[in-house]
């Protein structure tokens, strides 16, 4: 009879074995663990089992096994004490605190000086007193950001890339938030926008729309570009970069540490290398690399100023009569439109360069177009320096280029 009872005596949460409800509990989120809290003691008792928490540190404040040893804490006072710092930020600071470890890591070895040039992050009441400052609100991701770093200081190069030419240089820092505020923009056609990046060269900075006015949506991130053609200074057009802070700061940082970004004299050069655009003809082998530069370009009128980087590159293993001295170039030069113009001429960037096995000779030159974009393709011609009367053609790849994403300023069209 006792055996009767005990077999139909109700399942209750205190009498299921504890295995199975830690399991479940394994797959719940934070919040979830948080409100278990309130059903019960039972689940009070067991939602503080902090294997449970080792999960969400690692998930949402990357806080390695090195780093618990370290501060010698439990998970989840390591989860609660973090949330109380940054618990705002916590849709944003994976992505954001990863991004600058890599960033990091990538430099140190690279760009020891520009690591170094790096300040720490601001207090969050740094960050309410520029809010009250501009009147407006920060986007929470661009706080999160400044929380770990405060921008840089302002040195060369910058650690938002470089681009020289001939003429022309351009390094852009990172801007401390005290100093952004300064350049908080309240003028017709750049109404709420921050400055992002600075270069003391150009006196160019990418912006960050903190409230969506005169056409732009709020949290975007782009270049002005000032129309040349209204009489109305309001007019200023935009080359789009990002969607959001995160959106433009991440697929910058993957850039870099990708390999994507070159690292030429200690500066983060901004040209983009398509895998693709490679020739190889016999043992000399031809890539691109390009850059489109907003400073240099305008919507109206329509001028998209591009830079490109050629690397020539001879095979170790070829034979030292192989080597070869490079005599002429010609271009032929597509824009958007389909119209071509072709360009020869003797040497490139006034140089004539020899080629040997196991040698690499690069350049830069720029070229433009009335169109959004365009591509280029050619040949060089060289002679063998064993055989001077021996001459023969080096094929360059095809390579494309494209301007961002642009916005036409609402002046215009109203």
């Amino acid at each position: 009879m006792a055996a009767v009872e005990a077999e139909s005596a109700p399942l209750t949460l205190e009498s299921l074995p504890t295995d199975p409800l830690l399991l479940i509990l394994s797959f719940l989120d934070y919040r979830d663990l948080i409100n278990c809290c309130y059903v019960s003691r039972r689940l009070s008792q067991l939602s503080s089992h902090d294997p449970l928490w080792r999960r969400h540190c690692k998930k949402y404040w990357l806080i390695s096994e090195e780093e618990k040893t370290q501060k010698n804490q439990c998970w989840k006072s390591l989860f609660i004490d973090t949330y109380s710092d940054v618990g705002r930020y916590i849709d944003h600071f994976a992505a954001i605190k990863k991004a600058w470890d890599d960033l990091k890591k990538y430099l140190e070895p690279r760009c020891p000086r520009m690591v170094l040039s790096l300040k720490e992050g601001a207090r969050e009441e740094d960050l309410d007193a520029v809010e009250a400052q501009i009147g407006c609100k920060l986007p929470d991701d661009y706080r999160c950001s400044y929380r770990i770093h405060n921008g840089q200081k302002l040195v060369v190069p910058g650690l938002l890339g470089s681009m020289a030419l001939s003429n022309h240089y351009r390094s852009e820092d990172l801007l401390d938030v005290d100093t952004a505020a300064g350049g908080f923009q309240q003028r017709q056609g750049l109404k709420y926008c921050l400055p992002l990046t600075f270069c003391i060269h150009t006196g160019l900075s990418q912006y960050i729309a903190v409230e969506a006015a005169e056409g732009r949506n709020k949290n975007e991130v782009f270049y002005q570009c000032p129309d040349q053609m209204a009489r109305n200074p309001a007019a200023i057009d935009m080359f789009i970069i990002g969607a959001t802070f995160t959106d433009w700061f991440t697929s910058y940082v993957n850039n870099v540490v990708s390999g994507g970004f070159p690292i030429i004299r200690d500066q983060i050069f901004r040209y983009i290398h398509d895998p693709e655009c490679v020739a190889t003809t016999g043992d000399i082998t031809v890539s691109v690399s390009t850059s489109f530069l907003p400073e240099l370009s305008s919507v109206h009128p329509p001028h998209y100023f591009f830079t490109y980087r050629i690397r020539i590159e001879m095979s170790k293993d070829a034979l030292p009569e192989k080597a070869c001295q490079l005599d002429s170039r010609y271009w032929r030069i597509t824009n958007a439109k389909g119209d071509v113009e072709e360009v020869q001429g003797p040497g490139v960037v006034g140089e004539f360069p020899i080629i040997s096995p196991g040698r690499v000779y690069e350049y830069t030159s720029c070229t433009t177009f009335s169109t959004t974009s365009g591509y280029m393709e050619g040949y060089y011609t060289f002679h063998f320096l064993y055989f001077k009367d021996k001459i023969f053609n080096v094929a360059i790849p095809r390579f494309h280029m494209a301007c961002p994403t642009f916005r036409v300023s609402i002046a215009r069209l109203g």
